[in-house]
């Protein structure tokens, strides 16, 4: 590794190491010239995150072969590959002085915000984008507007910060896109093999794709090499492959992962390779549903098939969602039985067995028009890392919006006539639940007004008053006042 920038950064040994032998390719896959790819490490213990590297490599570099990697613990891949676009040509050309000036540039840059647009100085030009919300309507292009930069004329607009083209990437392997998308959902161990970097990680960021809005919650690694510091951990024939998905190029491991149930072949290796399509058909013991191959839109044509692809994959995830959501719903407590006298309700436990009774009268099928055994691809799905980090998550912002909503009511409440026969340690108890409210409001944790907030601290500060002198002295005395 010949140079790092910014300076101050540290990267340990096995971080170096790793970083050094992914940033090439990992055959003589025939790459000619400039290739660009992408490319997820661990951070080394003590590290937490896992860091995504995007890469210029410069087979035609003269003295040495070299590559400009970019890494980050944000997903943009597609603004930041076109940041290593635009980085890598002034390097292979001039040398250091232009990373320098690349990160002036970026240090420049905004923290990044939900739904705002941004003007990113590079080198000289400007790339305007918007990140992504959550409020952003589906398989739609926002408007790009009130960017934060407005003096500066951007030269280049990018559609989106993360997406990839997944028909390009797809292409191949249309016909199995329904199956590819079971596999992903059910957290199944794939492995991707192409004959270049570009195309493999490509492939593997369309593949975690498929399942939006879920998230996909295993490792995935879009391009992987045998210099790997985690390729025992990932070859090993001992246990049963992880739950990972792996981008490689080497044909060494086609016989090294020939264990793992589900091989996909791209590009050139599939057209030598007869049994490219028989390894994917050997998922028929899991595939749970019945449709014809491909997807079911024969009017795209020109720029359209992706989106028509993106919409298909969307419209299948959402028919598979959809009961998990309204079961969720379910499990809320009724609005009018929150209590302001009472700590804040939580969401009821999800019952697996209950869930799955309700799918033959409101299951899938109902949007999705697919037949099949809806319930045994549940149960994988339960089975998986991706239900648990889904589950997880909706149960913090649901628990979170609970707490909200009794905060509300707590700030309703006539709080002041309800301690009047009230002893003094349930008094007491009610000032420290307030105060831990306080707290995390304070620290962003609950999302509220400040109206809001100025009646809670309202209500706390009247109750404090109501006690004797001497016991508001300890309770402020306690609370740093």
């Amino acid at each position: 590794m010949e140079v790092v920038y910014p300076g101050h950064v540290k990267l340990t040994d096995k971080e170096k190491t790793n970083i050094c032998y992914l940033s090439f390719p990992d055959s003589n896959s025939g790459c000619m010239g400039d290739t660009q790819f992408h490319f997820r490490i661990r951070r080394c213990p003590g590290r937490r995150s896992v860091v995504q590297a995007h890469t210029d490599y410069n087979k035609d570099c003269p003295a040495a072969l070299q590559s400009v990697v970019l890494l980050s613990k944000l997903p943009f891949v597609t603004l930041y590959n076109y940041i290593v676009s635009v980085i890598a040509p002034e390097y292979f050309d001039n040398g250091e002085p232009c990373l320098e000036a690349a990160c002036h540039d970026i240090d420049q840059w905004p923290d990044p915000c939900p739904g705002e647009t941004l003007n990113l100085p590079i080198m000289g030009t400007v790339v305007q984008v918007r990140l992504p919300s959550r409020s952003d309507k589906v398989l739609t292009s926002p408007q790009i507007k009130n960017p934060s930069v407005p003096t500066m004329p951007a030269n280049n607009i990018l559609p989106s910060v993360s997406e990839v083209d997944v028909y390009s990437a797809f292409l191949p392997v249309l016909p199995h896109i329904q199956m590819l998308w079971e596999l992903v959902l059910i957290g199944e161990p794939l492995v991707v093999m192409a004959n270049s970097p570009t195309i493999c990680s490509g492939t593997v960021q369309a593949l975690v794709s498929t399942i939006w809005p879920f998230k996909y919650c295993m490792d995935f690694r879009p391009y992987f090499t045998i210099h790997d510091s985690e390729f025992r951990e990932y070859t090993t024939k001992t246990q049963a492959p992880p739950a990972v998905i792996l981008g490689v190029t080497n044909p060494f491991f086609a016989k090294t992962l020939q264990h793992w149930p589900h091989v996909l072949r791209i590009g050139e290796l599939a057209v030598s390779s007869p049994k490219t399509i028989n390894k994917l058909k050997k998922v028929g013991t899991i595939k749970t549903l019945d449709s014809k191959p491909g997807y079911p839109d024969k009017e795209a044509s020109g720029g359209s098939e992706c989106n028509a692809l993106k919409r298909y994959l969307l419209e299948l995830t959402q028919s598979f969602m959809i009961p998990l959501e309204r079961y969720v719903a379910s499990l809320m407590p009724l609005q009018r039985n929150i209590s302001p006298h009472k700590g804040p309700p939580r969401l009821k436990s999800f019952d697996t067995e209950a869930f799955l009774k309700t799918i033959e009268h409101s299951g899938p099928q109902l949007t999705s028009g697919l037949k099949g055994d809806w319930i045994a691809l549940y149960r994988r799905f339960f089975r998986s890392g991706n239900f648990e980090g889904w589950l997880r998550f909706r149960q913090e912002e649901v628990n979170q919006k609970l707490q909200a909503l009794h905060l509300e009511v707590l700030c309703q409440a006539d709080l002041l006539t309800w301690i009047q026969d009230k002893q003094e340690v349930e008094i007491v108890d009610l000032i420290l639940r307030l105060r831990e409210k306080l707290a995390k409001i304070n620290e962003n944790q609950l999302p509220v007004s400040n109206d809001m907030l100025s009646r809670l601290q309202h209500h706390h500060d009247m109750i404090v008053c109501s006690l004797p002198e001497d016991l508001q002295s300890v309770l402020k005395s306690n609370h740093g006042n």
